[in-house]
């Protein structure tokens, strides 16, 4: 390590990673029970709680706007969706009705969702959606608005720095979709539960979702036997 970037550390400058803190902590042979507590701290310090009811009070529409930013400064960005659509793959009506149970005016956040699609047409950037049959057949809206998000999603998938993968109920896959996630070039991810988001910035944590990606990525189908796949789906609802 070199003594420019540990006297950034010491002053507080920069905060050290997990493997920092390791490395400093090996050289001065530290003991066992200090290195587990430094340890977890340093994993604290690059863990952020962002609470569901504080983005309610703050307006969501705030919320849009940091994502907005997210989504401006990565080059590559890697979405998990389990059991629900992200809002860049969404409908108007599919956005409204998923936000029904959130208190207040909706208008402004319904917009600010809509117009971050646009960021779907940045040709530089890479985007990656991982979808679980039950995230695109979820019943959010009435039967023929579903045939349409569906039909949305196929002709998004058409785009050429776009890859959509569905992973159907089929597919054996030896690990539980277990929450909605983000991943922001390599430096950040976000995961979403019901009370609010976890925001991690460790490489250590990043790499993991990287690899949970990878895994759910191997069983997804793509291209026209997804498009077909969600072809027959949208189909269903029609009927």
């Amino acid at each position: 390590m070199s003594q420019t970037k540990l006297s950034n550390i010491e002053t507080a400058r920069v905060t050290p990673s997990l493997v920092d803190v390791e490395l400093i902590l090996r050289a001065l042979d530290a003991p066992p029970e200090l290195v587990a507590e430094a340890i977890a701290l340093a994993r604290l310090a690059h863990t952020e709680w962002q609470g569901k009811r504080v983005s309610w009070r703050r307006g969501l529409e705030k919320r849009q706007a940091e994502l907005a930013g997210l989504e401006a400064e990565a080059s590559t960005l890697r979405f998990f969706l389990p059991s629900m659509l992200t809002g860049l793959l969404a409908t108007p009506e599919y956005i409204r009705a998923s936000l029904g149970h959130t208190p207040g005016d909706i208008s402004k956040t319904v917009a600010k969702k809509i117009a971050r699609q646009e960021v779907l047409y940045a040709e530089a950037k890479q985007f990656r959606f991982l979808l679980t049959e039950q995230a695109v057949r979820w019943l959010i809206v009435p039967r023929h608005a579903m045939a349409v998000q569906i039909d949305r999603i196929i002709s998004i998938s058409q785009l050429p720095h776009v890859r959509i993968g569905i992973i159907p109920l089929t597919s054996p896959v030896r690990r539980g979709p277990l929450n909605t996630f983000t991943v922001y070039d390599r430096r950040l991810a976000t995961v979403e539960t019901l009370t609010g988001r976890i925001v991690f910035q460790d490489p250590r944590d990043i790499a993991e979702h990287l690899d949970v990606f990878e895994l759910f990525q191997r069983q997804a189908l793509f291209d026209d036997e997804a498009r077909n796949t969600l072809g027959q789906w949208a189909a269903e609802y029609r009927s």
